[in-house]
């Protein structure tokens, strides 16, 4: 069968489908760096109507302020690309959506863009749920070796990973 995406991200997509399903909990994803490529997996998979309620793809940061609230002064503090600002997406997308559970990513990348803080390979993410009680989770990883597409491809997987229940 051919396939829009690498098989790794389909092999992954197709086991949050199948095992979110079973739960029946539902999926909202909030993308900039990876650009939606984290909803398009899901998509690419027979079924995923049942689990994925909608994608954000807010790659500007005034998407992030418009469509998932994410407040500006959050961004100006701390940057897009930080735990605060996808936390916030992350909280913003089950806000907006019918979504049980809820990623957000943010990221540099490449080729330009990096700082010292931040270099090219920085990608933040989150997952939120609405479960009573639950602290959104994040985390902050550093992919190296490769170049805009790679860096891409690493932080979908990582994003599908977090959305296994």
């Amino acid at each position: 069968m051919n396939q829009l995406l690498p098989d790794a991200i389909v092999d992954i997509a197709r086991r949050v489908v199948e095992e979110n399903a079973k739960i029946g909990r539902r999926i909202v994803t909030a993308e900039s760096c990876t650009g939606g490529l984290v909803a398009a997996a899901l998509t690419e998979i027979p079924g995923s109507s049942a689990v994925l309620d909608r994608g954000f793809v807010t790659y500007s940061n005034d998407a992030k302020r418009d469509d998932l609230d994410v407040p500006g002064e959050l961004i100006e503090t701390f940057g897009a690309v930080s735990i605060a600002c996808v936390w916030a997406m992350a909280q913003g997308a089950l806000k907006n959506s019918n979504a049980d559970v809820a990623v957000a990513i943010s990221g540099v990348a490449g080729p330009d863009g990096g700082t010292a803080l931040k270099p090219v390979g920085t990608v933040v993410f989150a997952r939120a749920t609405r479960e009573e009680g639950s602290e959104p989770e994040g985390e902050m990883r550093q992919f190296d070796g490769g170049d805009r597409s790679s860096i891409r491809r690493q932080a979908t997987l990582a994003a599908l990973e977090l959305l296994l229940p």
